[in-house]
C-alpha cells in the first residue's frame, strides 16, 4: 500500500521548489507551511541530509467540506507534499494520498472529499512534466 503519489522529475530540486507551488495553485491549493528538513536536521542534530522540503498544501473549500464531515480530519490537514533531491540530482515530488487515511476509510463523506483531493493532487503531479 503506497502512502502517497510520487513523480520523479527531469529537473532539479530548486526548479521543483518553484514549480510545485505553481502547480498546486492551478488545482486550488495554497502552501500554508514549508519545512526545510535539511536545515532543521543540521540545526537540531548537526547532521547533513539531502535537500528535502515538506510543503503543507491546503485547498480551503475541500478542507471545509472535510471538516464539516468530521472535525477530527483536521489531524491530517494540511496535505503534505514533499520535494527532495534524489541521489542522481533529480527532484522527487510526492503527495499524501488522502484516500489512505483512517478517516477516509470510516466516513463516506470524508472519503468523497479525499477522492476529489487525490484527483487534484494527481493533476498537480501530471503538470510537473
Amino acid at each position: 500500500m503506497a502512502l502517497g503519489l510520487k513523480k520523479v522529475l527531469r529537473s532539479g530540486f530548486e526548479d521543483a521548489l518553484v514549480r510545485v507551488p505553481e502547480a498546486l495553485k492551478t488545482e486550488g491549493f495554497g502552501v500554508l507551511t514549508e519545512i526545510d528538513v535539511t536545515d532543521t536536521l543540521k540545526k537540531k542534530l548537526n547532521v547533513d541530509f539531502r535537500r528535502y522540503r515538506i510543503l503543507g498544501a491546503c485547498n480551503p473549500p475541500l478542507a471545509h467540506q472535510a471538516l464539516q464531515a468530521d472535525l477530527e480530519v483536521g489531524l491530517m490537514l494540511p496535505c503534505n507534499v514533499i520535494v527532495y533531491e534524489a541521489d542522481d540530482g533529480k527532484a522527487v515530488v510526492a503527495a499524501v494520498d488522502p484516500t489512505q487515511t483512517a478517516a477516509a476509510r470510516q466516513n463516506l463523506q470524508v472519503r468523497g472529499v479525499a477522492e476529489v483531493v487525490r484527483a487534484k493532487l494527481e493533476q498537480v503531479l501530471a503538470r510537473l512534466e
